[in-house]
């Protein structure tokens, strides 16, 4: 162990208890949603903190991710201790299912009008302060619970030189002073990533020149609607052999509370499906050194909440922070499954949003049955589709194994009741 930090893990298995130290001083809520700035969002971040979810209106993220899918799996995990304020209600055999799997009420959650919730919540006398997974333009600046500004700039690609730890080399440029076309650009391969993109949307591996003409075309689209200022060009980490998400909690005092670390599943795109853990045999002291100056700097901000930071991890052994999220991370879920799940036996788990299964929720549950009781499978979040007339659902889930050999043991089983 790395003996000069005293990091522990988080004992609790909710996101409300990891916040509850920091909660005492004003009523709190947790807005579960992501803003958006497509033509169905209501309050579209348009003004001031931009986020690219999308360059054309046909590939923006879609309004059941940003307001069921996403939503409903950090609702899963919340806890009782911090009202979770949603604009539309999970499933109720879902929600049954989480009051029985996971132990948790839910009673606090707080349902809003999607077409008037951050005008209600800005005015509201029942929320002091509002955790958010990033600054919403329409919301107040005193009404966020990290100043927005400083969340906005902690969440920009341009500041991850700042943090103090290694990171490979990248310019940064203000594409209001600098054209496309005046930036020098290195040899194949480097990225090219916009400055908020949204889980892997913005992102580009640049490798050929058509990979090169694609990404302009879509920095000239971000530019066109307005919804772009800076640009990083990086390095690109060549003999890459690990993809990890560290996390960890900062509390207003400037303690780390460790919460786990996963393996990344990426597309070879770059785009997030999830992650892979080992409970019992991940060793995180090779990552205090980072987890401290990131920290600290955060702590140094005013910035309190979950932090989760993507490395790469090269052949020699050197380690790159890629991506800075000062946030719930996608897989926080999955690491808070640590101390039930080690209670259990298992200690590797596997976290998919690309899970789906004939039938309705209602059917699944009863078919995966066994599997549910026994915590083979985990549902973090569920959403019934139609289509050509066939009822199937989208899952988000958790796989478990006591060996990883069992977790695929597991997952092929699943597979052949038609989890796919």
């Amino acid at each position: 162990m790395n003996s000069k930090y005293n990091f522990q893990y988080f004992q609790g298995s909710s996101l409300s208890d990891l916040f509850a130290q920091d909660i005492t001083d004003a009523s709190y809520g947790f807005i579960l949603n992501y803003p958006a700035t497509a033509s169905w969002a209501a309050y579209p971040n348009l003004k001031k903190y931009f986020i690219q979810d999308g360059s054309s209106e046909a590939t923006k993220t879609s309004f059941d991710k940003i307001c069921q899918k996403e939503p409903w799996k950090i609702l899963a995990v919340l806890g009782d201790r911090i009202p979770g304020i949603v604009t539309i209600p999970p499933p109720k055999s879902l929600l049954e299912y989480w009051q029985e799997h996971f132990g948790f009420s839910y009673s606090n959650r707080s349902m809003m009008d999607r077409l008037t919730y951050l005008d209600d919540l800005s005015h509201s006398e029942h929320f002091d302060k509002l955790i958010t997974l990033f600054p919403f333009d329409h919301l107040k600046r005193e009404k966020h619970a990290i100043d927005s500004d400083t969340h906005y700039r902690l969440l920009s690609k341009v500041t991850l030189a700042e943090l103090g730890v290694q990171c490979p080399k990248y310019e940064s440029y203000n594409l209001h002073t600098c054209s496309l076309e005046d930036i020098q650009l290195p040899e194949f391969p480097y990225l090219i990533k916009t400055s908020h993109g949204l889980s892997g949307e913005g992102t580009y591996i640049i490798k050929s020149p058509s990979d090169l003409n694609y990404c302009l075309e879509e920095i000239r689209k971000y530019l066109n609607i307005k919804l772009l200022d800076q640009i990083i060009v990086s390095e690109f980490v060549k003999n890459e052999v690990q993809n990890y998400c560290v996390q960890f909690y900062v509390n207003k005092a400037g303690e780390i509370t460790l919460i786990g670390t996963t393996g990344q599943l990426v597309t070879p795109e770059g785009n997030y499906l999830g992650g892979l853990i080992d409970y019992r045999n991940t060793d995180m002291s090779k990552f205090f050194e980072m987890i401290a100056a990131i920290g600290e700097y955060a702590h140094k901000q005013g910035y309190f909440g979950v932090i989760g930071f993507d490395v790469l991890e090269d052949q020699d052994g050197q380690f790159y922070m890629i991506d800075a999220n000062f946030r719930v991370n996608g897989s926080t879920p999955l690491c808070l499954q640590r101390n039930t799940l080690l209670g259990l036996g298992k200690e590797v788990a596997k976290y998919s949003s690309d899970y789906r299964m004939e039938g309705t929720l209602n059917s699944i549950l009863v078919t995966l049955k066994p599997e549910l009781d026994r915590k083979d499978l985990i549902i973090l979040s569920a959403l019934e589709k139609v289509k050509y007339g066939k009822i199937y659902t989208e899952i988000y889930a958790i796989v478990t194994g006591e060996t990883i050999q069992e977790m695929h043991h597991i997952e092929h089983k699943l597979q052949n009741k038609g989890l796919h």
